[in-house]
């Protein structure tokens, strides 16, 4: 701010611009004050483009529900077509290492926390009672009331702050995207067709929530073009019930199964979910914001396939197939933790760049919050680190000694009986990975550089890496 300056100093003579009368000549020292107090009577400067403060970048983030690490043709599948997706990694950057919670409350729970479950208390999702051997903790299902969290730090620096869509943290007045830093949110019901929404709000006949879900983000990104904001666009696609629009079902009908990818239903909601990300990036170039908007795309867990029959030990079952990973939802094998991720942050990331820095959903709290110069509280810990580096520079590396899963409960299968996950933790250092089963102390060691589908269990050929890390495990839980 540039405050007004003070009157000028009076002079004898008003009438600066003349002489006094009789007086034909004037010494340099009176002109150099005539000059100083005219100066000092005109207006400030306008402070000039470069001295402005710049606009801080808006954020959208897409998550997407249960979509696996190739269900895209960008990350290899030759069934499901995803041409919007596919120009978002054209254009940004993939993370090939990428890592959720086995199940969608923890994952969520941890972008909006920057922290791990065992911070925030919200570790398990829901799961039968019978045949478990062990009684899981006690176990949150929403994040703590008054918790800090990205949406409450962002708006706080005077940023907009929107949600639409899946919240799975909880939908009454306590536990609503509202309570937690939004100031506008639309939670949608767990059904493609004939869903609802907390608040209740018009929804057209026969609209298909992938579709809502969109209108309203292209209705908030028109409504605050003006402004800084955050975006959370939370689709329930691809998670079941399968349900899809006829005419996209029939186009997939007619193609072939390709490499274990084979469900029309499925990729016909795959097709809807693209179709969303294309309208959001139409609607920051209508407006002019491509230039200052960060937008992500990612999935909450894993694709719910890749199981083994119990029946046909070389048969997978499940809608879809997470080759070459192994498993799917609810294992904390990489099929059911390793998931797709982008970003596009024009002029710094590289176009078609990728990277295979292990990363996960709590390092969107502090990378944002980098971005917009938004400070979180002191007290407030964060177990997630900056990508910042990484996406400036791919070969950057983040410094950061391993990743840790705590999953200490049962998880069903989806679609056929028993437990995907029995409870479980699990720790990734370097390209080394550890699973350790909690009923009788199983240890399974992988090394992911040389094992990507986690075949080959190094426990008994490499015993002190295995104890290194169950230690360092240990040690992590302890604190």
């Amino acid at each position: 701010a540039v405050s007004r300056p003070p009157p000028p100093i009076p002079l004898r003579h008003s009438r600066i611009n003349s002489p006094p009368r009789g007086v034909l000549a004037t010494s340099g020292a009176v002109r150099r004050l005539r000059l100083f107090a005219l100066l000092l009577c005109l207006p400030p400067a306008p402070l000039r483009a470069a001295d402005a403060a710049p606009t801080p970048p808006n954020f959208i983030v897409v998550v997407a529900d249960d979509l696996g690490w190739t269900d895209a043709a960008f990350a290899g599948s030759r069934y499901y077509e995803t041409p919007n997706l596919d120009a978002l990694a054209a254009r940004g950057m993939r993370f090939t290492s990428f890592y959720a919670s086995p199940a969608g409350a923890p994952t969520r729970a941890a972008m909006f926390s920057g922290q791990y479950g065992p911070r925030t208390g919200v570790l398990l999702s829901g799961a039968r009672a019978e045949n478990q051997k062990l009684t899981p903790p006690e176990s949150r299902h929403s994040l703590p009331p008054g918790s800090i969290t990205l949406a409450s730090v962002l708006r706080d620096a005077g940023y907009a702050t929107g949600h639409i869509g899946r919240w799975e943290l909880g939908r009454d007045n306590e536990n609503h995207p509202s309570a937690h830093g939004f100031s506008e949110a639309v939670v949608t019901s767990d059904r493609h067709t004939g869903f609802e929404t907390q608040p209740p709000t018009q929804i057209p006949e026969g609209a298909y929530l992938a579709d809502f879900i969109t209108d309203r983000a292209v209705e908030f990104i028109a409504s605050h073009a003006q402004k800084p904001f955050l975006l959370h666009i939370a689709h329930f696609a691809v998670h079941a019930p399968l349900e899809a629009k006829p005419a996209l079902v029939s186009r997939f009908e007619k193609k072939p199964p390709m490499g274990g990818h084979r469900d029309a239903t499925y990729a016909a909601m795959i097709a809807s979910l693209d179709d969303s990300v294309g309208r959001i990036v139409a609607a920051l170039s209508e407006h002019g914001l491509t230039e200052r908007t960060i937008l992500v795309f990612t999935s909450d867990n894993g694709g719910a396939g890749g199981y083994t029959d119990p029946e046909n030990a070389s048969r997978r079952t499940g809608v879809t197939d997470n080759s070459p990973l192994r498993g799917g939802k609810g294992m904390l094998y990489e099929g059911g933790i390793r998931v797709p991720f982008l970003i596009h942050w024009q002029g710094t990331t590289q176009p078609a760049s990728r990277t295979s820095q292990p990363a996960m959903h709590a390092d969107l709290f502090p990378t944002l919050c980098e971005i917009a110069s938004a400070r979180p509280p002191a007290n407030h810990e964060l177990d997630g680190v900056s990508l910042v580096p990484v996406l400036r520079d791919p070969s950057a590396h983040l410094g950061r000694d391993a990743i840790y899963w705590h999953y200490p409960g049962y998880l069903e299968t989806t679609g056929r009986p028993g437990w995907s996950t029995t409870p479980a933790g699990a720790i990734r250092a370097g390209n080394f990975k550890l699973i350790e089963f909690f009923e009788d102390g199983r240890l399974e060691l992988y090394n992911l550089a040389e094992d990507l589908g986690e075949r080959n269990n190094l426990v008994r050929s490499l015993p002190e890496k295995t104890s290194e890390l169950q230690q360092k495990l240990a040690a992590w839980r302890r604190a």
